[in-house]
This record gives C-alpha cells, structure tokens and sequence, in this order.
C-alpha cells in the first residue's frame, strides 16, 4: 500500500508539473500575440490618414474591425514624393507644393480623428460607403463610356448656345484637330473625323465624340482625366501637314509662293504635274475659284489614287463644314506628260507648276502650251536638280527667262511673358544711370515694393511685364529650291 501511494503522488505532481508548463507556454504565446498585433497596429498608422485607437481592449476590437472594413477597399498607394511630403510639416513646404495638395481630389477614404467605439467605426463606414458608391466625375475610357454619353447628350439638347451669323456648330463628319499645350509647347496635336460614338484618345485621357457634337468651334473640352484639350476645325494647311501621304508633299509656305510667282487668279486655267498627295492640287483648286480649272497628270498610279482620295475627303469635310459644295475643278489624270501631247492638244495654260525629279525633260511638251509672258514654277528639292533644270534649257534653247531662285526658311519664335520659379510675373525694373550706393539703395527698396504691389494684383499695368524672345528650338528644316521661270516671245 505504501509503494502505491507513493506512486499515485509521483503521478500527481507529474501532472501537475506538465499542466504548469503548458500554462507558461500559453501566457508566453498570448504575449507574442499581444505584441504582434501592437506592431500591426503602429504600422499601420503610418499612411496619409492615420487611425488613432485606445489602448484598452475596446479599442483593439475596435481597430481591428475597422480595419478589416478598410481593407476590403484599398486606396491608392502613394508615391515616395508624397510620403516624404506627408511627413514633413505645412511650413516648410514651398508654396507650389501646397497648391498641388490643395487642387489634388480626395481619392480613396481619408480618415481623420480618432476611433474610439462601436458607433464611431460604423459611422465611418458608412461614409466611406457612400463615397465608394456615388458615381465618378471623370470615368476611365473602358467603364461607364455609355453612362457619359447619354448624360452629355441629354446636357446639349438643354443648353443652346449663341451663334452668330454664319457660325455653325460642330457636326458629325467634320475634319478636327485636337490640340493640346503645355508651358507654351504643343505636347498633342492630332487631325480626325468627327464621328458618332466614336472617342478621341490621348495619354492625356479620353473625350467621346459625342461630346464635341454640337458644340461650338475653337473650345477647350476636358478629357476624363480633367486636361483640357482645344478643339478648333481643320483649315487647310492643317489637312495638307496630316492627312495620308504617298510621296513628300508641297509645304504651305512653298505652296503659297508658287502661288505667288504664277500670279493666279480667280478663273486661271492651270496645268500641274506630279500629283503626289494632292496637296498643290488642293492650293490650286482654291486658287482658281469655281470659274477656273485644274489639270493634274500624275505618273504613278499610286500616287494617283491617294491624290484623287484626299481631294475627294476634303470636299466632303468642307461641304458639311460651310453648306456648301467645294468647287470640283482639279481633273486628275494617270499619264506621263512627255507622251501625253494628246491630253494637252488645242488647250492652253495662264500657269505651269511642276513637281519632278527631271523637270527639264518635259518643258519641250508644256511651254508650247503656256501663254506668252506667263511663269512656270518648278519645286525642286536639292541644287543639283537646279543646275541639271538650266542645263537642259540651255540645251533645248526654250524661249524661258530664269527670273528667280529662292529657298523659302521658315523660323518659329517663342515670346512669352518671363515668369518667377513662383509662376509669377516678373516686374521691369527702370536703369539707375547715378552710380550712388544711396540711391541705389533707395532704387531696390522701391522696386521690391513694387514687386510686391505687382504680385499682390492680379491684372498687372500695360508695360510693367518684361518679355523673353528667342527662336524655338524645333525649327523646319530645308524642304525646297523654287524656280520661276517665264515665257519670252522670240
């Protein structure tokens, strides 16, 4: 009996060895616990909207309902530049700092203050529920496009607005250019259709065409990311530089002097060889007007088709533009204009303007056409070509006077208002002439009271603005030699 129960008492304190030992690990994992969900805790106040908890273990329940709840909708993640910005304090930010902050939207659930019961977290909830449900200001261009479309239109049918005499509002079929500007350079600018539930994209964000319909021309419409974009028509010069090319085109500004030294009026009957895209063919046909006429011999077939394509787009854009029709008076031909006397046979010409590679080799065939005292015009794109041009009418001895040879440079300037690193005007200051350190004194004195005064207005005086002009630094590049030749009677 004595070995028994010595037994039974070695079994019992066993027992309760081991049930004290598993009690130790488990205070010691309840610590680890504890100390884990405190380091979650202050990791996860480190944000732009820090939630605040209490201590007790209301508040830890508190916590970690919320943020459960908040998790589920993940904000933005912010960028290294606004983390250090957040931390920093409000008075050493720089003024342009600050203003960013301010315009920035509020994206995402921005909590302040402190959460400190039930009724505190479900309130915040709800707010953040709302906010999560009302519809978006500026949708992305893959979800809710159908949503704006309907609202723009029934917006359009309520708003009218003024026009005056002759104006037209922006229709379906119109040729377009979207412009976009930045620190005066152009960072977008693009030609297009105006069609129906068609969009207009851009890394700048997306406008639905819809939107532009029926709104006047030369607006600044925003995308759905809030940039504003110039919408103005399409002129001329501006479906030349970007509609569908074949060959390289004749630049506006060459274009205009050729017009120019052919003197081409209203009712001129012109011949023009080398179609290419169409683009003197274009400058031409508005030339001569609806009472003159246009021929055009093109070589390559290729050409010939993209000429006749873009001339056709342009007198349908301009018809639903004005109301009225585009004067169909440029003929289009395949031919090659040394064998083609007989396209040329009993008609003659007030005007010659030639696009060739070897332009000397057809004069034998077009100056017999030409009125006597008329100009010919040649577009040449090196001096090579120019000196090959005279040779050969040294050669062919064609009654022709070489009157000019001109290269036509275009240079682009840049004036602009000078502006502080503040983005505010400058203010001229007047030359001091005495060189007296007092008056000098009293002169910088009066000018940063001026230059307060300046800052302080908002519209400042005429002539109290100084002004930087240079070229701009993207400048065209060489495109042509023109020739002006002219028929002499012998």
């Amino acid at each position: 009996m004595a070995l028994k129960v010595v037994l039974l008492r070695l079994m019992f304190t066993h027992r309760m060895m081991s049930v004290c030992a598993s009690s130790r690990r488990h205070s010691r994992h309840r610590d680890l616990l504890v100390k884990l969900n405190e380091r979650v805790r202050d990791s996860r106040t480190f944000s732009a909207a820090s939630v605040k908890c209490n201590e007790d273990k209301e508040g830890t329940s508190d916590y970690s309902r919320l943020s459960t709840k908040l998790t589920s909708r993940r904000r933005r993640p912010l960028s290294p530049l606004e983390r250090i910005s957040r931390l920093l304090p409000e008075d050493t930010l720089s003024p342009e700092v600050m203003q960013l902050r301010e315009q920035e939207p509020d994206k995402g659930a921005d909590i302040q203050g402190s959460v400190t019961n039930d009724t505190q977290v479900e309130g915040v909830d709800e707010e953040i529920e709302k906010k999560a449900e009302l519809p978006a200001e500026t949708p992305s261009p893959l979800v809710g496009a159908e949503e704006p479309d309907t609202l723009s239109a029934h917006h359009r049918e309520e708003q009218l607005w003024p026009t005056l005499p002759g104006e037209r509002l922006l229709t379906c079929g119109e040729l377009l250019v979207a412009e976009y500007r930045k620190k005066r350079w152009s960072e977008f600018r693009k030609m297009f259709q105006l069609q129906t539930g068609a969009r207009l994209p851009s890394n700048w964000g997306v406008i639905l065409h819809n939107d532009i319909a029926g709104q006047p021309a030369g607006q600044f419409l925003k995308t759905n990311r809030g940039v504003p974009i110039f919408i103005r028509r399409a002129s001329l010069e501006d479906y030349v530089l970007f509609m569908k090319r074949g060959p390289a085109i004749a630049y506006p500004k060459d274009a205009a002097s050729m017009l120019m030294m052919m003197d081409v009026t209203e009712g001129d009957c012109v011949l023009e060889s080398g179609s290419g895209s169409g683009a003197m063919s274009l400058f031409l046909s508005r030339a001569v007007g609806s009472k003159g006429s246009v021929l055009s011999v093109e070589v390559r077939e290729d050409h010939y088709r993209r000429a006749k394509l873009n001339y056709k787009h342009w007198r349908t854009a301009w018809s639903l533009r004005r109301g009225e029709e585009w004067p169909d008076n440029v003929q289009f031909h395949n031919a090659d204009l040394c064998t083609a006397s007989s396209l040329l046979a009993g008609r003659g010409f007030h005007a010659v303007a030639l696009d060739l590679i070897n332009p000397h080799l057809v004069l034998p065939t077009v100056i017999p056409h030409l009125h006597p005292g008329a100009v010919c015009t040649i577009y040449l794109a090196n001096i090579t070509q120019v000196t090959d041009l005279l040779e050969g009418i040294r050669c062919s001895a064609l009654p022709l006077l070489c009157e000019r040879i001109i290269e036509l440079p275009l240079r682009e300037w840049v004036v602009a208002p000078a502006l502080q690193k503040n983005g505010q005007y400058c203010n001229r200051k007047a030359q001091m002439l005495d060189e007296n350190p007092s008056q000098e004194a009293e002169a910088s004195d009066e000018s940063d009271k001026d230059e307060l005064t300046t800052e302080e207005s908002a519209n400042p005086a005429f002539g109290s603005i100084p002004y930087i002009a240079r070229p701009h630094p993207e400048q065209m590049s060489h495109t042509a030699f023109l020739v002006k030749l002219r028929k002499c009677v012998q």
